[in-house]
């Protein structure tokens, strides 16, 4: 029987005017991991707003395979469009599929090993460059070098390194922005306080930075094997891509090939720290990987644990929709124009689902145990992140040219930092030299360099 949506259940302990708001933003992980024992679906109210959060892999399925009825729309991509505009990750279901067909070329499988070469190469001259003993601040290590990798991979040397440094330190801002313009009203972002201004001045200058990118790279009129030339040569029967959604475009791969690339590959380096046995394990297949250039085959070791990482610690860990007519979530009837939250954290953390979820264990991905729909660290449906091969490739190459050359060790009582992005803080590890590394040893130091402050 369906119920009516003021009978569906609300989150517990709300408070006046602020609702849940207090408690998500003290600890929001925590609080998406109660919300299923209440339900189904729960609402929660986020201040003067309310959203549905939806708790089962089923009724996650269903929405994220809707995309008609459950529209690219909330706090979270409403967020977003404000500097990626609308490009394929971001743009409503009208534009979606107009959007695919020009950017799926860059996507061709014909295409990822000339990026992998890229990315082994950006990989092994940071690796490369490290010190025997050094102590690593690896965020931000792998934020500049994903950074780096991305530019490339998109649109060759066309950025120079003063460039691409600037539109990280601008993507930090915008990460920062975009979470905190999500729990507030949207009046709150018209004030002239520093942090909107430094918001809207990151906006403009990375925007633009890629714009001009885009207008040399159509004066060049030559394929350079990047995905910038890829996308310059795509048609589509409605008109070829313009200026403006080809900016779109590279804002939302530069950000999803450097931000949550660097935040994935953290995590793993980090969980391999702790566990030397893994990490020697992987370090085993690394040559292999290098060799072939590529992801590994889903049941290897590597990619079990680049699985399992990306379960344990999505770096999307929460995103929304929004309802564009009256439908059925559950045993509710939900008005048109309610958000919709999906969380890739929470699925991932039901302990029916996946047992001893705090767990790191690769082997639950083994092909006899492995479950499905419970997994979506790059969504899933009609609008699944297009870049999925892509990022794994990078993640599986960046870990095998770090492991060959080094062993890794922690420093850190390590814990989850929710932005935007869900990144591990502090997180510093110690690079020891393998003695069979392909490094020369002689030119290192054995002085361990002092820890970034965080």
């Amino acid at each position: 029987m369906t119920q009516t949506f003021s009978a569906m259940p609300v989150a517990p302990r709300g408070v006046p005017l602020l609702g849940h708001l207090p408690a998500f933003l003290r600890d929001p992980l925590a609080f998406l991991r109660s919300l299923p024992a209440y339900g189904d679906a729960v609402r929660i109210r986020l201040g003067t707003s309310s959203a549905v959060v939806v708790c089962t892999p089923e009724l996650t399925d269903r929405v994220l395979r809707d995309d008609r009825v459950f529209d690219k729309g909330g706090p979270f991509w409403d967020r977003a469009r404000e500097f990626a505009g609308d490009g394929v990750a971001t743009c409503p279901h009208h534009l979606h599929r107009r959007q695919r067909r020009l950017v799926q070329p860059a996507f061709h499988f014909a295409r990822l090993p000339g990026y992998a070469r890229t990315m082994a190469a950006e990989f092994t001259a940071t690796a490369g460059s490290w010190r025997d003993g050094q102590v690593l601040d690896v965020v931000a290590e792998l934020q500049a070098l994903t950074a780096r990798t991305v530019a490339v991979t998109m649109f060759s040397d066309a950025l120079p390194a003063d460039a691409q440094r600037q539109m990280l330190d601008d993507l930090k801002i915008l990460f920062a922005g975009m979470y905190r313009r999500m729990t507030r009203p949207p009046a709150l972002d018209l004030l002239p306080t520093p942090g909107n201004r430094a918001y809207d001045r990151a906006c403009a200058r990375f925007r633009e930075t890629l714009h001009r990118v885009v207008l040399a790279s159509r004066a060049n009129d030559s394929d350079q094997g990047d995905l910038l030339s890829a996308l310059l040569s795509a048609h589509d029967p409605t008109g070829d891509a313009s200026d403006a959604e080809l900016t779109d475009q590279l804002t939302t791969f530069f950000i999803a090939g450097s931000e949550t690339t660097a935040s994935a590959l953290s995590w793993l380096l980090h969980l391999l720290a702790e566990r030397p046995d893994l990490q020697d394990l992987a370090h085993a297949e690394s040559a292999a990987i290098l060799a072939a250039g590529t992801a590994p085959d889903r049941a290897t070791p590597v990619a079990r644990m680049i699985t399992e990482a990306l379960r344990k610690w999505p770096p999307v860990w929460m995103f929304t929709r929004t309802t564009t007519t009256d439908t059925r979530i559950g045993d509710h009837t939900v008005p048109a124009g309610t958000a919709i939250i999906i969380s890739p954290y929470l699925l991932h953390h039901r302990p029916d689902r996946h047992p001893d979820p705090e767990r790191f264990d690769p082997d639950r991905w083994l092909p006899e145990r492995a479950p499905r729909v419970e997994y979506i660290p790059f969504g899933s449906g009609a609008r699944k992140c297009l870049g999925s091969q892509f990022a794994v490739t990078e993640i599986a190459l960046g870990l095998a040219t770090i492991l060959t050359r080094w062993r890794l060790t922690p420093v850190d009582r390590v814990h989850a930092h929710a932005t935007a992005t869900l990144h591990p803080r502090p997180l510093h590890l110690t690079v020891v030299a393998r003695s069979d590394s392909p490094v020369p040893l002689s030119g290192h130091h054995s002085t361990p360099a002092p820890p970034a402050c965080d």
